[in-house]
């Protein structure tokens, strides 16, 4: 069966969203009105999360399925990366949901460290899981995206799917183009991940890329090799960033 042919057999059993708006917004231009009022509940849920997120702490970014489930070998794999970066002393920051998420959230908290999720309002894999010390709900994925990557100092790239792969491109994008300087990439699990790596030197041999953009990824299987890659960029890079700590002010409710 082909891609096109599952696409089409799949497509009416598909669960509708649970609303028009963000699909109205990719249609093109809309009323002034319209646009001006989307415009403020992003400009809204922007400073929520910006509230919700203050205080989380240093956060080290983890991706993956929200579709493995408990007691599996990526299940695993993501509790003790979550355990790992708690004892790093960072907090670890999920998309929130099941799988991989919970796994990771699950894994930091168990190891008496600080747990945060960003979740996002889908018709299904949607709800929090029960490892969160802080969670904020997001509508827009642009802006849940923005949130996870504005408040993190590394990112751990688990087995997953689309979303995972969109996530993974994201964080590379902002390293090879410099928004984002000397921060670590790993990728979790070689037997998944390893078909992407012809690619990435078909890239290079092709000049679509230089060598230099792959420099802070590591592929491994290894939690202790993820962890020391971690420490040795992101670690760094925490102290070069953040210069002083921020106080709570009562009156904001923080």
């Amino acid at each position: 069966m082909q891609i096109a042919d599952i696409n089409t057999h799949t497509a009416d059993k598909l669960p509708e969203l649970s609303g028009h708006e963000e699909k109205y917004f990719f249609e093109g231009p809309r009323s002034r009105a319209k646009e001006f009022l989307f415009s403020l509940k992003v400009l809204i849920e922007f400073i929520r999360g910006f509230r919700v997120l203050h205080f989380a702490g240093p956060c080290i970014a983890v991706f993956g399925s929200a579709r493995v489930q408990p007691g599996s070998e990526y299940y695993e794999t993501g509790r003790k990366t979550g355990a790992g970066i708690a004892k790093l002393g960072f907090t670890v920051m999920t998309g929130g949901g099941p799988g991989i998420m919970e796994a990771a959230n699950r894994g930091a908290k168990e190891a008496g460290g600080k747990s945060v999720g960003c979740n996002i309002s889908l018709p299904r894999e949607q709800a929090a899981n029960r490892y969160l010390d802080l969670q904020f709900n997001c509508r827009y994925f642009f802006v849940r995206k923005v949130l996870m990557f504005k408040y993190s100092y590394g990112f751990v790239i688990l087995p997953g799917g689309i979303g995972t792969l969109d996530e993974f491109s994201e964080a590379l994008t902002l390293i090879q183009t410099h928004k984002i300087l000397n921060f670590p990439l790993v990728l979790m699990s070689r037997g998944y991940w390893d078909p992407l790596m012809p690619l990435f030197h078909k890239m290079i041999a092709s000049y679509m890329i230089d060598p230099a953009d792959l420099q802070y990824i590591l592929l491994t299987d290894s939690i202790e090799e993820a962890m020391l890659h971690l420490q040795k960029y992101a670690v760094a890079q925490y102290h070069v960033k953040r210069r002083k700590e921020f106080h709570r002010f009562t009156l904001l409710g923080e």
